[in-house]
């Protein structure tokens, strides 16, 4: 047999390869943000400074656990669609007022409803802005029993003059006139 050249030996001893067998995952408990400006307004969701639990996986176990929490909350998603669908419906798309409509809750629709067997969970999108009512909620239900209102007037805020943006500048720009030349920027 031929003998092998040493730089082709190297290469192959110095071939490493990474592999992953584990996933770490740490849970930490939900507070108010002050971090992110909710497109819906009211208060930001947050996390606790300290993971409050640790629980490691092997990257099967992962995809499973992941699989069962993207079809929980596809569940609840198609949930709250069917319950729009029938309020839109008993209201006649918005235009008459229905005790009826004003009554229902997500408790009035059915698993058999919904259909999440039918629907590929990897192609749906998970991360959806919520509502202000559910993120008030997931907030009660963290233990967070004073909300900071501050915060909501804040965001507010921030929404608005984020729909605000530029000069009244039109053909030509009046520096001493034009908000952006005052703020030290490129008219706009």
């Amino acid at each position: 047999p031929a003998a092998t050249s040493i730089l082709k030996r190297q290469k192959q001893l110095g071939r490493k390869n990474v592999r992953f067998d584990q996933v770490t995952v740490y849970y930490f408990a939900r507070r108010q943000g002050f971090t992110s400006v909710p497109s819906q307004g009211g208060s930001s969701l947050g996390m606790a400074q300290r993971h409050n639990s640790v629980r490691r996986y092997t990257l099967c176990e992962f995809a499973q656990e992941q699989e069962v929490n993207h079809r929980e909350i596809l569940r609840e998603h198609l949930k709250e669609e069917k319950l729009h669908a029938k309020k839109m419906k008993l209201t006649k798309n918005g235009t008459v007022e229905s005790e009826e409509a004003d009554g229902l809750t997500l408790e009035d629709v059915s698993d058999d409803d919904i259909d999440v067997e039918n629907v590929e969970v990897d192609d749906y999108f998970f991360l959806q802005p919520l509502p202000t009512k559910r993120r008030r909620a997931l907030l009660r239900a963290s233990g967070v029993h004073r909300i900071d209102a501050e915060e909501k007037q804040e965001l507010r805020a921030i929404r608005l003059s984020r729909e605000e943006c530029g000069c009244d500048c039109r053909l030509y720009c009046d520096p001493e006139a034009c908000a952006c030349s005052q703020a030290g920027i490129k008219c706009q």
